[in-house]
């Protein structure tokens, strides 16, 4: 089996939606956290011990925080250059390294699958020769995914949770490699910037936990049996929807997978530390916001962070396994 589910027994044996509510003795606040083991295309996705980090690498011109950071002569990515930034990460704590090519910001346009693969295979090929870390290719296009796994990848992560493209899953199935599915109803190009703080009026969770139910069965009929969820937070989602998913991520085990938490420098923490009448900071100034929301997702079960900022999020999952060790404590 690809996929193993233990229980620690370290942690409070009773699972707890963790509201941070005052009345309740912190040792119950404590979100009970399962533990899994993942095979991804041959290497082991191991959530035993503690969560892990996913460390984004964006070879992209115009991704929301750091398109352009990696860009060479003309339109080309200079792979040395993200080459050390993802070994850094890799030294700081990261394991598994995210390796984008299109963007999936509000309003992105998209890529040719060409662009896409000429901008992550040679760059996850250089990778692979350099380190065993885990990777993952960032795409919701099977070509795209084909040539990232031949190159080295081991886990799909999919923002249409193989809802876009129909070859998907047989790819996934096929190579035998991880996949994280991701909730998401509309196309990046489609989307807004979560600036609306008014619910749209449905009821999110469930929403959520329809589409990735389907999404996984999809997965699991194509052979697909390392698997990873993802509410797809700041996907086309309001600021309270984004916020009501972070503080009931545990839900999400009810479908039988480890949950990755993506909120880093998203713009619904931006409209959440706005102060008064000033502009939404930027997401370069939303570090610290990132820090706390990971920290709450992690007190909510999160086994995955995926982040910009390694080294904060290696630091926030240690608080939060210090906490846990001194709660389970007699």
């Amino acid at each position: 089996m690809a996929l193993h589910r233990h229980l620690r027994p370290d942690i409070h044996a009773r699972a707890i939606r963790n509201h941070l509510t005052p009345r309740i003795p912190m040792s119950e606040q404590v979100h009970e956290r399962a533990a899994w083991r993942l095979d991804c295309a041959g290497k082991t996705l191991d959530l035993m011990a503690k969560p892990a980090v996913m460390g984004i690498v964006n070879l992209t011109p115009d991704s929301f925080f750091d398109g352009g950071r990696f860009g060479g002569a003309g339109s080309s990515v200079d792979i040395g250059r993200a080459l050390e930034s993802a070994l850094a990460m890799v030294a700081a704590g990261a394991g598994i390294i995210d390796v984008g090519g299109e963007s999936t910001r509000p309003g992105a346009a998209p890529v040719s699958v060409e662009t896409e693969i000429g901008r992550t295979a040679p760059f996850i090929a250089l990778l692979r020769s350099r380190s065993e870390v885990l990777i993952s290719i960032d795409t919701w296009k099977s070509e795209v995914a084909e040539a990232a796994i031949g190159a080295g990848a081991n886990i799909v992560n999919d923002i249409s949770g193989f809802t876009f493209d129909a070859q998907m899953a047989r790819v996934c199935g096929r190579n035998r490699c991880g996949a994280v599915l991701m909730h998401s109803a509309v196309r990046p190009a489609g989307m807004r910037w979560s600036h609306d703080t008014r619910s749209s009026g449905k009821e999110i969770v469930a929403d959520v936990l329809e589409f990735l139910g389907q999404s996984i069965e999809i997965a699991r009929n194509h052979g697909v049996e390392a698997i990873v969820t993802d509410p797809g937070i700041g996907f086309g989602k309001s600021v309270e929807e984004n916020f009501r998913l972070l503080g009931r991520l545990d839900e999400l085990h009810a479908l039988g997978c480890p949950v990755l938490a993506g909120v880093s420098r998203k713009s619904f923490l931006g409209h959440a530390i706005r102060r008064g009448d000033q502009e939404i900071p930027p997401p370069s100034g939303r570090l610290d916001a990132t820090t706390c929301a990971n920290t709450i997702a992690l007190l909510n079960g999160a086994d995955i962070l995926r982040v910009h900022d390694v080294e904060a999020a290696v630091q926030a999952c240690s608080v939060v396994l210090a906490l846990r060790s001194a709660c389970a404590s007699p």
